[in-house]
């Protein structure tokens, strides 16, 4: 009778550890206390269990790692994954968030980024709510980082170096085939064109100038002044981009529209109808897609290399 108890007790601690390992938070004994991207030491003593996110970037990383079930509130441009949308709203809308309904959802942690200010942050810690900025990336190491803190601070830290590790060896390879590209095309990414005139484009420091370099290409905002400004036709016209992108085709813009345009029949991308549709969501919100980003990047700026 004894060994059958001690058998039957076995069985259930196996169970019970082989449930704790798929996928569930991952509790430590000393808790966790990282620095955030607003130099703010952040403690928790035991990875948060109900998370609101505050941007885009952050609820697709949150998911990408395996915490999406713990997601409990989201901003109201959190639309990938789709699952996402069942989540409940919090508000981000013209940058005002609805702090009472974050209070109300309980969350053990809130994590803003870099879309947020630290006036936002410090609205939430006066709720006593515990906030992690989680400031953008610079590079992909960067993102690599962001990745493996949401894991930590969520319990998913196995998840998330695994994920981290496969986007690695993804750029790697894009970064091996493009080093046997003969020519590195001009591009001209646009992310507003409602002033036609003066579109804006990513400028120097950019991440999406970052990516565009990473697949093989120059950016032409790459001579402006800041990381997001306006370029004239007429300078568009002195760099005559060899391709044309267009950030701004998921708020309807196409390139028939872009080839109608006053003056830019001038642009040898133009007239030989070198104008691509593209996903900013792929090059704009600093989580794992940017590298789904790079490799259609590459594959425009060289479809040579991507037959």
């Amino acid at each position: 009778m004894k060994k059958t108890t001690t058998l039957a007790i076995l069985l259930i601690a196996i169970i019970v550890l082989s449930a704790c390992s798929a996928g569930s938070p991952q509790t430590g004994n000393t808790g966790i206390v990282l620095e955030d991207g607003l130099a703010r030491t952040v403690k928790l003593e035991k990875p948060a269990a109900r998370i609101v996110s505050l941007s885009p970037s952050v609820t697709e990383i949150l998911f990408a790692v395996g915490a999406g079930k713990q997601v409990v509130g989201r901003d109201s441009f959190s639309s990938y994954p789709p699952e996402a949308a069942s989540i409940q709203d919090v508000g981000g809308s013209m940058g005002s968030y609805s702090y009472e309904v974050i209070a109300s959802l309980e969350p053990d942690l809130v994590i803003a980024s870099g879309i947020n200010t630290p006036e936002q942050v410090s609205a939430l810690e006066n709720l006593d709510l515990t906030v992690y900025y989680l400031a953008n990336p610079e590079d992909l190491e960067g993102l690599y980082a962001m990745l493996r803190t949401v894991g930590e601070l969520s319990g998913h830290g196995d998840e998330a170096n695994r994920l981290a590790a496969s986007l690695e060896e993804r750029v790697k390879a894009v970064e091996a085939t493009i080093a046997t590209a003969k020519t590195t095309p001009l591009v001209f990414y646009e992310l507003d064109g409602s002033d036609p005139a003066k579109p804006w484009t990513p400028g120097p420091g950019s991440f999406v100038g970052l990516l565009i370099e990473t697949a093989g290409g120059r950016n032409v905002g790459a001579v402006l002044d800041s990381q997001w400004a306006q370029i004239s036709i007429e300078e568009l016209l002195v760099q005559d981009p060899d391709l044309i992108l267009l950030g701004d085709s998921i708020y309807g813009m196409t390139p028939d529209q872009v080839s109608t345009r006053p003056g830019w029949d001038g642009l040898t991308a133009v007239r030989e109808g070198r104008l691509y549709e593209f996903n900013d969501d792929l090059v704009s919100r600093p989580g794992p897609r940017l590298v789904d980003g790079l490799e259609l990047l590459a594959g425009i700026i060289h479809p040579e290399l991507y037959p």
